[in-house]
């Protein structure tokens, strides 16, 4: 591996004499890992990542495309390293808290805290690039849970919600360092001048969003880089000009994880000579008491006495339909649990929403058309629906956007499974089989394996 001679001549006085080893294990495969869903329901065998109890590491790369259960949301393709901000989540966060993942997209992180967070918490996943937060929407709705909003903000639009969230993670746009091994992009546009420039751009954006973090909330600031300027020293600013206390995470000494290179910052830092993963840096800060803060957001929701309701057999489609509040937006209608309604109006209300919620579908004429975010959703009634249980080389057409024919099924909705697992859902006209899979969603290689794909066996 070449690596950059400013590289070099930084970053390896921090290592000293492990800076052989540190090249050795970047000169060596990537490992691979997943999380799974602890909602979807689907086990595997393996070697298990220290710590997170829902992540494994596989023994090779598989065709994860080709693979259905990938699409229906029962894992997540994650680098182990970033799986480490589940810990201070269990260690420090309450119940019913309302959480931004601000720079979110592509999901991994938002998909392990949607996993953490009871049915009363709030999950905001924001993404500044539009393309990229459609690819956030993507993988979210694939994770199924139904107290997600995501959007599509910049971090001082969403500052203006003062003292809002409870807990922030602001997982920095960085150097990338640490991902020398896993992306040569990465060692081709590293230089000491756009270090110092994501240096500069991270501060500008917990400036930024700083206001919307309640007294004593919790931001979980992290990145995928080495160096002193992008990590303790941020740190340090964000506790000396911001206001903010450090705290510890509780780590175990055979994970292998690093201290801080800064003896004041209880941070952690993942060198892959000495953790199976990628670099990583992770630290935990509270945000000190402030007055004159407002951070009851309660509002009277708008109710018309006119305001047209969803049918009941609408409603039937998801389970606990008694938690959640039933809404129109355009020709579709949502359902968010009752309990966080009203945060989600003030969102509406403030910021640009790209999904929410459950989306149950849409009417069309009298027609009303069962959604993809109904059919990955953790609360589908699947007895609701007639269902069709599809063989890997059908889920493949399927998820391919192709027309299918289902043998001795009736007409209207069905949903498909692949080993019981929802997937999506076509209209059977009889002939045939219309394919209701979202477009943008397809798998659009034409490179199929021969032999059918199972990570999880």
């Amino acid at each position: 591996m070449n690596l950059p001679d400013d590289f070099i001549i930084r970053t390896k006085p921090l290592l000293r004499e492990e800076w052989d080893d540190l090249i050795a294990a970047l000169s060596s495969d990537s490992p691979t890992s997943i999380r799974l869903s602890r909602m979807k329901g689907i086990g595997i065998s393996g070697v298990k990542v220290p710590w997170c109890d829902t992540g494994y590491y596989l023994g090779k790369r598989p065709q994860f495309t080709f693979d259905p259960l990938f699409h229906a949301g029962c894992y997540y393709v994650q680098e182990a390293s970033s799986m480490f901000i589940g810990q201070a989540l269990k260690q420090y966060a309450e119940d019913d808290v309302k959480v931004l993942d601000l720079c979110a997209a592509p999901g991994g992180k938002s998909t392990l805290i949607a996993d953490l967070l009871n049915k009363d918490s709030l999950l905001v996943s924001n993404e500044v690039i539009r393309s990229r937060a459609n690819v956030l929407s993507e993988n979210m709705t694939k994770w199924g849970n139904p107290n997600v909003v995501v959007i599509n903000n910049d971090p001082a639009q969403i500052g203006k919600l003062k003292g809002f969230f409870d807990i922030i993670l602001v997982d920095a746009p960085c150097s990338g360092e640490g991902m020398f091994r896993k992306d040569e992009g990465a060692i081709s546009e590293w230089s000491v001048d756009n270090a110092r420039l994501c240096k500069e751009r991270q501060q500008r954006i917990l400036a930024d969003i700083w206001p919307a973090l309640k007294p004593d909330g919790l931001l979980l600031y992290s990145t995928c880089t080495y160096n002193l300027e992008e990590n303790e020293e941020n740190v340090q600013w964000i506790r000396d000009e911001l206001g903010a206390e450090v705290l510890p995470v509780d780590i175990q000494e055979e994970w292998g994880i690093s201290p801080s290179f800064a003896e004041d910052i209880p941070a952690c830092r993942f060198f892959p000579h000495k953790t199976k993963g990628e670099g990583f840096f992770f630290a935990l800060l509270r945000k000190q008491q402030e007055e004159g803060v407002r951070t009851d957001f309660r509002r009277k929701r708008n109710e018309k006495k006119n305001r047209v309701e969803l049918p009941d057999q609408y409603k039937d489609y998801i389970l606990d339909k008694e938690q959640f509040v039933f809404y129109p937006k355009g020709d579709s209608w949502y359902a968010f649990t009752e309990e966080l309604y009203n945060d989600v109006c003030i969102l509406n209300s403030s910021l640009n929403i790209v999904s929410e919620g459950i989306c149950l579908g849409e009417f069309k004429g009298k027609d009303f058309i069962p959604a993809q975010s109904l059919a990955l959703s953790n609360y589908l009634n699947v007895k609701a629906f007639e269902t069709y249980d599809m063989d890997w080389k059908t889920a493949i057409s399927y998820l391919r956007k192709e027309a299918l024919i289902l043998q001795d099924m009736p007409k209207g909705y069905i949903l498909l499974t692949y080993k019981n697992v929802p997937i999506g859902f076509v209209k059977n006209i009889g002939n045939r089989a219309n394919n209701l899979y979202p477009q943008e969603w397809r798998i659009r290689s034409a490179n199929i394996p021969e032999s059918e794909v199972n990570v999880m066996d």
